[in-house]
């Protein structure tokens, strides 16, 4: 078994890079320097690819809130930047302040959707399950939210992994619930039209609607989301959805496995993490298990035809790859979130190939705990979530093509 390539360190440390030491104010403080994170070059010698530094003082949230896991980030059309975190893996010892009665000074936590400016301001925040919709007399907000898409019209759209958590919801920017894909405590396997199993990522523009179905189920659906009706599925390598759906409900222990990876594997694995589609017309489906990508485009028919494997770190083990993936504002190079190794590979997209690798496994400014979600604003800054115990966002800011 080869081992994967160590990672070089260049420039100063998050601690080089400004003072840190609080102001006397009680305003959040932001630090007024950039530091410079992990970057591997894989390419050979004098290849471009972008280079950023981490804003280790970003976001700024109020001085009383405090986030859980972080599962979802998205970026609208004017360079706002939204999260989904969940609440519920906080404990009483961080948010004392919400307990009955206060047991601290803080904290609470925030709202499950935050928006933030792109400088990184507190804008808004809304949602909890005392405020979810009720459908046919049950409450469909999720135990565990998961992904976050904002569509060009600015509404939201989420889904969830925990127990039961079997519905992607759609909200407006301010938190009115819309409707709903699926039912919460209702799945149907690989090949129900309706129904949905543990909904990952959402893709939704034009009437189109495409869900990674995709930690119960294994597969991608697709809607007319003005119709709602169903549109289209398929499995690894276009084919039927095959393979048995999960027995019983996900819980985060099994979000790491001992059994190798396949990236040859017929079906899809079962974490299928993230559908993204290019403004070109292709797709990519994280296959997150089977530490692959694979890319897809629609035929005259508008059957899906897959294209191509993208296959990074393969002999990765543990919470594996390939958790999410994300473009440059030109399309040019491809972003490949990797919870494993705790970094973030840069592929040139026309090719594919992997010119080289920012971040590393830690939890200091621009390291990576559990590497969860990524996206990417107009100025080609990159932003990436972390759950389990990394419960947090960072923003990237792009410095360059060097």
């Amino acid at each position: 078994m080869s081992t994967l390539p160590a990672l070089a360190l260049l420039g100063a440390s998050a601690a080089e890079a400004g003072d840190t030491r609080s102001p006397p104010s009680p305003q959040p403080h932001r630090a007024p320097a950039l530091a410079a994170v992990y970057t591997e070059t894989l390419a050979p010698a004098g290849t471009p690819m972008p280079r950023f530094k981490v804003d280790a003082a970003w976001p700024t949230l109020p001085d009383d809130m405090m986030l859980g896991q972080v599962s979802g980030v998205a970026v609208d059309r004017d360079d706002d930047v939204w999260i989904i975190h969940r609440p519920h893996s906080l404990g009483p010892t961080e948010n004392g302040l919400a307990q009955t009665p206060p047991i601290a000074t803080c904290c609470r936590p925030a709202p499950t959707v935050v928006r933030f400016s792109r400088d990184g301001a507190y804008l808004a925040g809304w949602g909890s399950p005392e405020t979810g919709p009720v459908v046919n007399g049950v409450n469909q907000w999720p135990k565990s939210g998961h992904g976050l898409y904002v569509d060009a019209a600015k509404t939201v759209w989420f889904g969830g992994n925990g127990d039961g958590d079997h519905a992607v919801l759609n909200f407006t920017a301010d938190g009115r619930f819309i409707r709903a894909f699926g039912k919460r405590e209702a799945t149907g396997g690989n090949l129900d039209k309706a129904l949905l199993g543990n909904p990952s990522d959402i893709f939704h523009e034009d009437g189109e609607l495409l869900i990674s179905d995709g930690y119960v189920n294994k597969r991608v659906i697709g809607f007319d989301a003005r119709s709602g009706t169903f549109a289209r599925y398929w499995g690894a390598y276009g084919s039927a959805p095959s393979g048995p759906s999960r027995e019983g409900h996900f819980d985060q222990s099994q979000a790491s496995t001992g059994d190798a990876a396949d990236p040859a594997s017929r079906s899809f694995g079962d974490i299928v993490h993230c559908i993204v589609k290019t403004r070109g017309g292709d797709y990519y489906v994280c296959d997150r298990r089977n530490n692959r990508a694979q890319l897809y485009r629609k035929d005259a028919k508008g059957q899906m035809r897959f294209v191509r494997d993208v296959v990074i770190a393969p002999e990765t083990g543990g919470t594996r790859t390939v958790t999410d993936i994300a473009l440059s504002p030109d399309e040019k190079y491809l972003y490949v979130a990797d919870m494993m190794n705790g970094r973030i590979w840069i592929l040139l997209r026309e090719t594919h190939q992997v010119l080289g690798a920012i971040g590393r496994n830690g939890r200091y400014a621009g390291e990576f705990t559990w590497l969860h979600s990524i996206a990417t604003d107009s100025q080609g800054n990159l932003y990436t979530t972390e759950v389990n115990t990394g419960r947090r966002v960072q923003k990237f800011v792009m410095t360059g093509i060097e």
